[in-house]
């Protein structure tokens, strides 16, 4: 996913995460996880089939990736009154694939569901929870490296809007 993934080889795993949480792609995958995660907390009272939950999901992923690199070309386009090709089109076209990885991630949980390695109920509490275990814990990590104490980066890691998705489900149900 990450552009920087490609040469964990040389780096290390710390390196590559480093390489990581220093890339535009953390902005697009946090981007795509709250998509996935409302989605997911949407349909959850009236859940279509694990499998249709999947295709729903990777569906929206795809969907929302693909709005991200159009509007990004239309953009830039529109910004510099040139084309867009070659090295500027491909990092726009990996920015989209970010938000799609991001997005697409619960659906890994409704394909187990669908093969029958858990139900759909554990599939959507996995969903919620790893959704919002991944954006708390970008949050944390962007707070401590932007110089936050353990106790700010902790109230900024559940501050967030996929804490708020998951208060607002149950405050409404």
């Amino acid at each position: 996913m990450s552009r920087e993934l490609s040469n964990a080889g040389r780096r290390g795993l710390r390196g590559t995460i480093d390489a990581h949480l220093g890339s535009r792609d953390v902005a697009r995958v946090i981007y795509g996880a709250i998509i996935g995660l409302a989605l997911v907390v949407a349909l959850e009272d009236h859940p279509p089939a694990p499998g249709a939950m999947a295709a729903t999901v990777a569906g929206a992923a795809l969907a929302v990736g693909l709005a991200e690199a159009y509007s990004e070309v239309v953009g830039a386009e529109a910004r510099t009154r040139t084309k867009v090709h070659g090295a500027s089109l491909r990092v726009l076209i990996m920015d989209g694939a970010a938000v799609t990885f991001g997005a697409s991630f619960p659906a890994l949980f409704f394909v187990l569901a669908a093969a029958g390695v858990m139900d759909t109920d554990l599939a959507f509490t996995l969903s919620k929870w790893t959704g919002l275990g991944l954006i708390s814990a970008y949050g944390f990590l962007a707070a401590r490296l932007s110089g936050s104490g353990l106790g700010g980066a902790l109230v900024h890691a559940v501050g967030g809007i996929a804490g708020a998705l998951i208060a607002l489900k149950a405050l409404v149900h």
